[in-house]
């Protein structure tokens, strides 16, 4: 069962990526769904048993590889953290997958598409199940390069390619930090296995290493290398400007990677490796400022976009903050029980988001939608639930996980606890507005779409092939088809009851018994006990700032429309730094582009044009050649030429011999 979990995604990709062309679409996209939603279902088989019966099972695949005293097997380590990853993954995939038919119905690629779905699934079974630090890397990169495939699957389009490369370039950086941590452990430790790291940690606490001078606590530096892969993959602060570009793939690819796969890898990794953790207290301050600063800096660029799926990808920016933070004040429990809520609710808000792009024709700027409450009820129904359950209201799935890790913050001990405190209550009254903004803005007010006409700003539009053939001129909004809705509707339920039903397993009183040491919690650690005794205003701020958030939301967007416009107007300066992302993109590229560019323009015209080819072959070099050649031409092999020459020479030598002896 646990093998055919991890393998039937990798089966799914090679029979749709070798045989695509020969089976046909339809033929790829009903087996590699169909071994997906297989898969989905034994992993929910497995995460009950696991985490409420039999407890963590091994199992050994193969030896990897041995090198010395390196020693990775290829394994599956399936405990409760493992078990809650393969439901999060494979659900929401096998979801993708069905929706995907619908939604990529038009395109002619549709085998590579769903092969390459398939493919990054399997790369995020082996991340998650992997019981020891290479396959863990290894998974790490797999959903790396499935990430740049996606994002730049339509690779015609110039504005995917470049995000595709950002995506890969900027992971790239983070992954540096993450491979530097790994070698510190190993060296540490002697070993990459999860099984042998954990029981040396509190010995590896103490030891320091000398470098450029100083002394460095080994622990600590490890793990803030360890930190900086995850900052990368889970887009954090600095290291974010790759995921709302990732929008440049077709939106089911958005929903994958924002709510189930890639940028949920970072916050597991650290989740994994809460036994180094715990031990280096200066690394999870630093977590907690990275996610603090994440969850209100992407709060507040969401304020102002206009591109439908791009409000949701800050939101899942800033909500990745929010886990980090959990994670940072020692709240694990916390942070692992949003990553498992969110799946569902930011599934079902980019799923939602594409059925409004189908049904706008491929339009995704807002302003040039309104009034489609009437035309697209169900949607509006299914991005309504997603919006309750994002904004947190009571006894949705966000309300129990969110709330739990603002009053986390709250009573931590942690020095940077009133920094994330304020931040992330912030982050929610933001995070309220700018998700009923979006709400608003799409399904009421006036049908701005009727004086516009829907081309462009498509997903699928750069495509020959993405006409509409529904209605045929007809610019009318319709409900997308049922192999559509269904995904918008299972997720519905898991927005509103995944909280309800496992908070107490997560964070509550089934803690010990939910979790089996999944998590490690130190034992001067009680911070999950705390959050009960939190005051009652920290408790009702997250409702107050939704509460808000609504209301002026509804009074910018349905009551009065022109004050947004005219907000803008009167603050240009504020607008634009928001609109324009705090400028980040400007200046990396001052920081980093142009420098890189400059000294790849140097090497190019002074190292290869002056020195390599003036030096090499096509300089010097060329000439020698030239000069030999010229002499070659000499050696006629004629003997009387050879004698001649002969003679001249004994000619020139008899008259230096003369003439020097005359002197």
């Amino acid at each position: 069962m646990y093998h055919a979990i991890v393998f039937l995604p990798l089966a799914g990709f090679l029979i749709a990526g070798l045989f695509g062309r020969i089976m046909g679409a339809r033929a790829s996209e009903i087996v590699t769904t169909s071994l997906l939603f297989v898969s989905a279902a034994l992993s929910w088989v497995v995460f009950l048993q696991v985490a409420y019966q039999s407890g963590p099972v091994h199992v050994t695949i193969v030896n990897w590889m041995t090198s010395g005293g390196l020693v990775a097997d290829w394994a599956l380590k399936i405990d409760t953290l493992t078990a809650v990853m393969l439901v999060v993954v494979n659900t929401v995939s096998a979801l993708v997958h069905l929706y995907s038919i619908g939604y990529m119905h038009e395109d002619p690629s549709r085998p590579r598409f769903f092969a390459y779905l398939s493919l990054f699934t399997f790369a995020m079974l082996m991340l998650v199940t992997a019981d020891n630090l290479v396959q863990m890397f290894f998974g790490w990169e797999g959903v790396g390069l499935a990430s740049y495939l996606l994002i730049g699957f339509w690779y015609e389009k110039p504005s995917a390619n470049a995000a595709a490369m950002k995506a890969f370039i900027v992971n790239r950086v983070g992954d540096f930090g993450f491979l530097i941590g790994i070698f510190i452990v190993f060296v540490m430790t002697g070993s990459v296995a999860f099984d042998q790291i954990f029981p040396k940690a509190a010995e590896m606490a103490g030891k320091t290493f000398h470098f450029l001078g100083y002394d460095w606590n080994a622990m600590t530096i490890a793990c803030l290398m360890l930190f900086m892969g995850a900052m990368g993959k889970s887009a954090q602060f600095l290291l974010h400007t790759w995921l709302p570009d990732a929008m440049e793939g077709p939106t089911p690819v958005s929903a994958l990677i924002h709510a189930a796969t890639m940028v949920t890898a970072g916050v597991f990794m650290v989740a994994r490796l809460t036994p180094l953790f715990e031990l280096a207290p200066t690394a999870l301050v630093v977590m907690t400022v990275v996610g603090a600063t994440t969850a209100f800096f992407a709060a507040t660029v969401g304020l102002v976009q206009n591109d439908i799926k791009r409000v949701i990808a800050y939101s899942t920016c800033s909500q990745l903050g929010y886990m980090f933070v959990a994670l940072g004040v020692g709240a694990f429990g916390a942070g692992v029980f949003h990553l498992f809520t969110h799946a569902f609710f930011k599934a079902l808000l980019f799923l939602g988001a594409g059925s409004v792009i189908h049904a706008m024709h491929h339009e995704q700027d807002m302003r040039n939608m309104g009034g489609l409450r009437k035309y697209i009820p169900y949607t509006m129904t299914a991005m309504l639930i997603g919006n309750l359950a994002l904004t947190g209201f009571p006894f949705t799935a966000g309300y129990y996980s969110k709330d739990a890790i603002i009053e986390s913050a709250f009573v931590s001990h942690s020095p940077a606890a009133t920094y994330a405190f304020l931040c992330v209550v912030i982050a929610a009254l933001f995070t309220s507005f700018y998700s009923w903004r979006l709400f608003f803005m799409t399904f009421f007010g006036e049908p701005r779409w009727k004086q516009h006409d829907a081309h462009g700003h498509d997903d699928h539009a750069h495509a020959a092939h993405a006409h509409d053939d529904h209605g045929h001129g007809d610019h009318t909004p319709h409900e997308s088809p049922m192999v559509m809705m269904i995904p918008l509707a299972v997720l519905s339920v898991g927005a509103l009851v995944a909280g309800a039903a496992f908070a107490g397993s997560f964070i509550g009183d089934n803690y010990e018994h939910f979790w089996k040491g999944a998590l490690f919690t130190a034992k001067d650690n009680h911070i999950l006990h705390d959050i009960h005794h939190a005051p009652l205003w920290v408790k009702l701020s997250p409702m107050l700032m939704m509460i808000l958030g609504f209301v002026v939301a509804w009074w910018f967007y349905v009551k009065n429309p022109a004050l947004p416009v005219q907000l803008a107007a009167d603050q240009p300066i504020l607008y634009r730094f928001l609109l324009n992302k705090w400028y980040f993109d400007e200046i990396y590229d001052v920081l980093f582009v142009r420098p890189a560019k400059w000294i790849g323009s140097f090497l190019w015209k002074k190292g290869d044009g002056w020195l390599i080819d003036g030096f090499g072959p096509d300089g010097v070099s060329a000439r020698v050649v030239d000069v030999a050649n010229r002499a070659v031409r000499l050696q006629s092999g004629y003997l009387y030429h050879y004698a001649f020459a002969m003679l001249i020479g004994v000619a020139i030598l008899v008259t230096w011999y003369l003439v020097g002896g005359a002197h």
